[in-house]
């Protein structure tokens, strides 16, 4: 089965509701510029609302309860689906295709399988092992242009990340 296509906010929402039920609200407070999962990735909250509603009318979680909001209107409780756990397994365990994709999409699946108690160290092989061809040719790219440089330095950079990743999830 192919992964849904959903953006990184929603396959992060999707990653905390299958850790446990609950809230919008609480999935932004981690999702927030000082949360755990805003240091990879930020998002406000009215997406992070959205993203649950386009996740449960997808089939990839479901309403599970409502709760008395702290002063406010009730506050709907959302549960991933087996359908929804068996998407997010499949899209963790995928590497990332572009170099530049390490950043945010690579980092929040990290994040999200240390959270879930999982090691990341598949992963990050499959990692290096997905990008190597594309790492070694910008590496050894011979243009001479300030872009060229950006991407040869970068590559190595990249390279280097991945491979002291792998160094400490081993140690």
């Amino acid at each position: 089965m192919d992964a849904p296509r959903l953006s990184l906010t929603e396959w992060a929402v999707l990653a905390v509701l299958a850790e446990q039920p609950a809230h919008p609200f609480a999935v932004a407070r981690l999702l927030a510029q000082d949360g755990e999962l805003g240091r990879v990735l930020t998002v406000r909250r009215p997406l992070v609302y959205r993203a649950a509603e386009r996740l449960a009318a997808a089939g990839l979680c479901r309403h599970d309860h409502t709760e008395p909001g702290a002063g406010g209107p009730e506050r709907t409780v959302y549960r991933a689906t087996p359908a929804g756990r068996r998407a997010l397994a499949e899209w963790l365990a995928e590497p990332v295709t572009r170099v530049r994709d390490l950043r945010l999409e690579f980092l929040l699946k990290v994040r999200l399988i240390r959270r879930a108690g999982g090691s990341p160290l598949a992963l990050v092989a499959a990692q290096q092992a997905a990008l190597a061809p594309r790492l070694d040719a910008l590496s050894a790219g011979v243009e001479d242009d300030e872009v060229a440089l950006w991407r040869r330095h970068n590559a190595r950079s990249a390279r280097a990340f991945l491979q002291e990743l792998e160094g400490r999830l081993t140690e």
